[in-house]
């Protein structure tokens, strides 16, 4: 059985720097035309001229006779200025702003503490039709992990919203059924959603002992909610599009006292996703997921290039380089239905 479909996009990855390009660009490439690469670097990517070096360090390390398109993002702080918003948006630079609570996770201690520091940026962003790339997770240390999410959409989002509608936002990596609930009840606004957070719940991470490779933030949730991402997912609706927020670690960072959180799934992501969508009887969507409903949010042509997928078995890799070490692939070791062709 095979499955053939446009060339998909990666709505949120994390590329990382330096000598780990010459591994994550390839493996986004191989399976993505286009890719939402996130800005949480050290320093952040935070102006137009950050924005081009970064884009040309990624483009150099493409194969050759490989065509791949990094998207840019800004890493909203509070020292953004409005100037890089509109002429970032004018010149097709950048495609979104990305918003990090502060201390939610990776390299997030530059990002924002609270939303009236910035709201001129965001309501210049609103203006101009530059679409909010949100991390929903509030950071208080007294609030319980497996609630955060669901906290910032009622703290945090929900008056944004009310403030702003016509700011476009996209609510990355939903964890919660509440985040489901949430995007559909707002049709300015759209959300990814992970192959990590298809497949697995808390127990998985939780039960039996801790696996390290399995923890990422938003931290997975229990099943039910689980069972509300693959709803929404396979059920077509545009809302709600492919972002893999794959997210590499060195093997001696995930596996130590206070781990990195973050899932490496670029190099086998379709067949992650295409497993997902197969169980759930719904891979007549798969393509829409995908290929098309992210690129319609974001107002690009959908692509004309195709892949085609095919129903064998595969065997994750157990590691792949990464730069001077190793990462660990998610549920490596395990055999996938797809592969890709």
């Amino acid at each position: 059985m095979q499955l053939k479909l446009r060339k998909p996009d990666d709505w949120h990855v994390h590329l990382r720097d330096g000598d780990a390009l010459a591994t994550t660009v390839p493996d986004c490439a191989q399976s993505f035309a286009r890719a939402i690469v996130m800005p949480n670097l050290k320093p952040p990517v935070a102006s137009l001229d950050a924005a081009r070096a970064y884009r040309d360090r990624i483009l150099a390390a493409v194969p050759e006779g490989m065509a791949f398109e990094p998207l840019m993002t800004l890493y909203l702080t509070p020292d953004l200025a409005i100037e890089a918003v509109r002429e970032g948006k004018a010149s097709g630079l950048i495609q979104g702003v990305k918003l990090y609570p502060q201390g939610a996770t990776t390299n997030s201690e530059a990002g924002v503490a609270s939303l009236e520091g910035v709201m001129p940026v965001l309501e210049a962003m609103a203006e101009v039709g530059l679409p909010l790339l949100v991390h929903g997770e509030v950071t208080d240390r007294d609030i319980d992990i497996f609630d955060r999410e669901a906290i910032f959409l009622e703290r945090t989002l929900g008056p944004l919203m009310n403030r702003l509608p016509q700011l476009r936002v996209i609510l990355e990596h939903i964890t919660t059924a509440d985040s489901v609930n949430f995007v559909k009840a707002h049709p300015s606004m759209g959300a990814t959603i992970t192959a990590h957070h298809l497949i697995y719940s808390r127990n998985d991470m939780l039960a039996g002992g801790i696996r390290p490779h399995l923890y990422c933030l938003p931290i997975l949730k229990r099943a039910s909610h689980r069972g509300a991402l693959i709803e929404a997912a396979t059920s077509g609706d545009p809302q709600f599009f492919l972002g893999t927020d794959s997210a590499p670690h060195a093997i001696g960072d995930k596996e130590s006292d206070c781990g990195c959180a973050g899932c490496y799934t670029a190099p086998h992501a379709l067949s992650l996703y295409a497993s997902v969508f197969d169980r759930a009887g719904r891979l007549d969507q798969f393509e829409a997921f995908a290929s098309l409903n992210g690129a319609r949010f974001y107002g690009l042509p959908v692509n004309t290039q195709t892949v085609t997928l095919i129903k064998q078995p595969m065997l994750i890799p157990e590691t792949r380089p990464l730069g001077s070490q190793q990462v660990r692939l998610l549920g490596a070791g395990e055999t996938l239905d797809w592969s890709l062709a």
